[in-house]
């Protein structure tokens, strides 16, 4: 039996501006994971179990753009494996499903490292990143490079849109994303943030648009905006690589009031956000498309159950306390 797996993921600073050719942050979030165990059966086929989206199916009863069989499929495939083997596939997940925290990619990094580590060799970090953007482009078209970045590596991530950006590669610099900067770096201390999900599914589409329309309207006033983002972004990576994360908290609340004056918050997040702040939160902002999903909050590990506690009480349908290191 071979097991592995793989963190959930969430935007930190740099949301909508990213689009516009400013940095962005990101972290795992080890708190949560997907995790895929594989073992030989004595069944002919390779059965997948995934209860927690209540699928038990034989791999060939499935579509081929089915998001699981896609990356046994594409497995399959690349690494030459033929006849296809007799497998019992069980995939489990504690990352909520569509919430902006990585579920999809934590998947297919938990699957294919565990299909590589039975069926021929262990593929190298490197390989499973790439493997994971390419199945990521099957089902986003054009996805950042982003989430299976953090999820393979469980790093921080500085990610800029390549058409804005040029840079002499860094020793911490990933292939991933055709073009796009994608850098990995490390805290120099390590910091706690809460998660708070309103419940609400975020529009990400829609609020990307709103946000498009106001920039189409007034390009002057808007880059400016964005400028500010990503100075937010560029500066929170400093504080963050010299351990001096205190000041994270204004540079988060700054951010949020960013987000706001582009319209992507939304009544629920701004309720935790205050919440969070007032239960002793260092700084609070929503985190990714905005109008529902996620925010989150910098606090002492000591005021953990406090914040969230607060939040629970504002209107979250759950929380998750993850340590950044």
């Amino acid at each position: 039996m071979t097991t592995a797996s793989a963190p959930g993921k969430i935007i930190l600073f740099g949301e909508h501006a990213v689009v516009y050719g400013r940095p962005a942050l990101a972290l795992p979030v080890t708190q949560v994971h997907a995790e895929a165990e594989i073992l030989a059966s004595n069944s002919t086929g390779i059965w997948i179990h995934a209860p927690g989206i209540h699928l038990h199916a034989d791999l060939n009863s499935l579509p081929s753009d089915h998001p699981i069989a896609a990356v046994i499929h594409n497995f399959l495939f690349i690494s030459r494996v033929s006849p296809f083997p007799n497998l019992e596939i069980k995939i489990t997940s504690s990352i909520p499903v569509a919430s902006g925290l990585g579920s999809g990619a934590a998947v297919t990094v938990a699957l294919v490292r565990a299909l590589s580590s039975f069926l021929v060799h262990p593929m190298t970090d490197e390989e499973v990143n790439a493997f994971a953007y390419d199945i990521e482009k099957l089902h986003h078209g054009t996805p950042s490079g982003i989430d299976n970045t953090v999820v393979t590596y469980a790093k921080p991530v500085y990610f800029v849109k390549a058409t804005s950006f040029r840079a002499e590669r860094s020793d911490s610099e990933v292939e991933a994303g055709e073009g796009n900067i994608i850098e990995t770096f490390k805290p120099a201390a390590p910091f706690t943030i809460v998660i708070g999900d309103t419940g609400i599914p975020a529009p990400t589409k829609e609020s990307v648009a709103d946000v498009r329309r106001l920039w189409e309207a007034d390009k002057a006033r808007w880059e400016g905006v964005f400028d500010q983002v990503g100075e937010i972004a560029k500066e929170a990576r400093t504080r963050i690589e010299i351990g001096d994360w205190r000041l994270l908290g204004d540079l988060m609340n700054q951010n949020h009031a960013l987000l706001q004056e582009m319209t992507v918050s939304s009544p629920e997040l701004d309720r935790l956000v205050d919440a969070a702040r007032k239960a002793g939160a260092v700084g609070a902002k929503l985190s990714g498309g905005g109008r529902g999903g996620n925010m989150i909050a910098l606090i002492q590990p000591e005021n953990a159950d406090e914040v969230s506690s607060a939040l629970k009480s504002a209107g979250a349908k759950g929380t998750i306390v993850t340590q950044v290191i």
